[in-house]
């Protein structure tokens, strides 16, 4: 797999290497130093002249089959995905994608951009002993909570609002991989380029991409994403049909379990329960395959996590009774029993990413700021909400925007969607009417704010900024641009006249 571990910049050692000049099979040129400077299971990583690319070639010869698959990916699939429509040049920051073929020395080569320099630590204090700027922000040292805890430093870790951001921008890449008919094969941490300072995400290691009854993956997956039913039949020969291999429903799973663990910084299969005393390796076989069990399954304690066999450095994370995985709200936690508990062995039930990401916008709009080192946390629908993490209790009156729609003009029904409010959080299109989805295809009009909230002489209002249809519906009266309306117990707001237009009840949760 092609991996680097060394900031765009190009180091003195490259300028002294000889420049190779090669002509790719689209026409252009290609330029890079002959030097390797990194290498992965398959391949090994050129950087170009420029900085903005890197060559890996192939270390073995490929099969016509791997050859036509990555023909396919860099002219086909990448031409669907990043020029078919207005909304393609939107993913080129969300995949790290070949973008050209070479051959050198009897040699298959891919070009790909450079990764961004935010995918690389930077800011690290020198005297840090454990890393240093310019290393990969691989996902394994945000899903781990012992590695998260020992080695990140706190200023590189981010917090539960960026954290969301960076589950949402994968979720949302898998859904638009998964809607052009391809499964990734491998999804894990290893693949996955994360920022958790500014919510980013880049998927990597995209040449392997799984074509459905075209193109078989090349590998069935890292250990501990995996799907079980793979998991279970791995020792079985390719041709064999009883041998289960990543599809798009495998990919859903090692989602899910992404998801899990950059929440949570812990695994959610390993638990207590060894399945195997005397040999390891089947041990792993069957906690992540024909045995596998969630760590909080809501009924069955089997494999619940034992917090006496936990290292220091895995507290609090690695502790389900110190962290459940409830905390990250009711949209999420539904979408993990469906995916742990109910998909875990079926796998026509796993959410798909399209589910996954509906539920992580969601639970962003649920959440409330702390001082605490978490910095955010999930509204549990309580009466007396506090902060999971500190423990700390909200203090005043909490309004909540409970939204409802009208499928036809004149009744209105519950969305089961709400937003909490703080002082100075904002409005957007997608909130006031449910026709306008925050993804890829949203317009830059519908991206800027529409309203704002604020606690002012000791209530809480909502201030037009740019809703000419707003009407406070309990007053009798609309609300001009540049008026507020006052966020009392039962109020109901009418967003937008229009179809779609969404209506909102307030509701004032007093906390200590």
């Amino acid at each position: 797999r092609n991996t680097t571990s060394a900031t765009k910049d190009i180091s003195p050692s490259l300028s002294m290497a000889n420049i190779i000049t090669l002509t790719a099979t689209d026409g252009s040129t290609v330029e890079f130093y002959d030097e390797i400077k990194a290498s992965g299971g398959v391949k090994d990583v050129y950087f170009s002249t420029d900085g903005t690319y890197v060559v890996g070639f192939y270390r073995k010869a490929l099969s016509a089959n791997d050859r036509q698959r990555i023909e396919d990916i860099v002219n086909v699939h990448r031409q669907r995905i990043f020029t078919h429509d207005a909304a393609g040049r939107y993913w080129e920051n969300f995949f790290a994608w070949p973008t050209k073929i070479v051959e050198w020395n009897e040699k298959v080569g891919l070009v790909m951009p450079f990764y961004d320099k935010k995918f690389f630590f930077s800011g690290i204090d020198p005297q840090w002993p454990f890393m240093k700027d310019g290393q990969e922000k691989n996902g394994k040292w945000f899903s781990s909570a012992k590695l998260y805890n020992r080695f990140v430093p706190d200023n590189q870790k981010g917090n539960l609002l960026t954290r969301l951001h960076m589950c949402l921008k994968i979720a949302r890449a898998i859904r638009r991989l998964h809607a052009a008919g391809l499964a990734h094969s491998d999804l894990s941490y290893n693949n996955v380029l994360v920022d958790p300072l500014t919510g980013n995400a880049c998927i990597i290691d995209c040449d392997g991409l799984v074509v459905p009854k075209k193109f078989p993956p090349e590998v069935v997956g890292t250990p501990g994403f995996i799907a079980p039913e793979v998991m279970a039949t791995r020792a079985l020969p390719l041709q064999d049909p009883k041998k289960n291999l990543p599809q798009i429903s495998t990919d859903r799973h090692a989602l899910a379990v992404l998801i899990y663990t950059f929440l949570l910084q812990r695994h959610p299969l390993d638990g207590g329960k060894v399945w195997d005393v005397n040999d390891t390796e089947h041990d792993d076989d069957l906690r992540y395959g024909e045995k596998a069990l969630f760590i909080e399954h809501p009924y069955d304690a089997t494999n619940r996590v034992k917090p006496s066999q936990l290292d220091p450095h895995e507290l609090p994370q690695g502790d389900p009774q110190q962290r459940p995985y409830t905390l990250c709200g009711p949209y999420l936690t539904r979408l993990f029993n469906r995916a742990f508990v109910e998909g875990l062995h079926a796998p026509a039930r796993r959410p798909s990413a399209a589910e996954w990401e509906d539920a992580l916008v969601k639970t962003c709009d649920l959440l409330q700021p702390c001082n605490c080192e978490q910095g955010w946390y999930v509204f549990d629908n309580t009466t007396q909400p506090k902060c999971p993490f500190c423990g700390k209790p909200y203090a005043g009156q909490l309004p909540v925007l409970n939204f409802y729609y009208a499928p036809s003009h004149g009744k209105f029904i519950s969305e089961n969607y709400r937003l909490m409010v703080y002082h100075h959080q904002t409005l957007y299109r997608w909130h006031t009417n449910n026709l306008v989805v925050p993804n890829e295809k949203i317009s830059d009009e519908d991206r800027q704010p529409v309203a704002d909230f604020h606690f002012h002489n000791g209530q809480w209002i909502l201030i037009n900024r740019r809703l000419p249809g707003l009407r406070d519906v309990t007053a009798g009266c609309n609300v001009p641009v540049g008026q507020f309306i006052p966020l009392t117990e039962g109020r109901q707001i009418l967003f937008d006249t229009n179809q779609g237009g969404r209506l909102a009840v307030v509701q004032l949760v007093h906390g200590a």
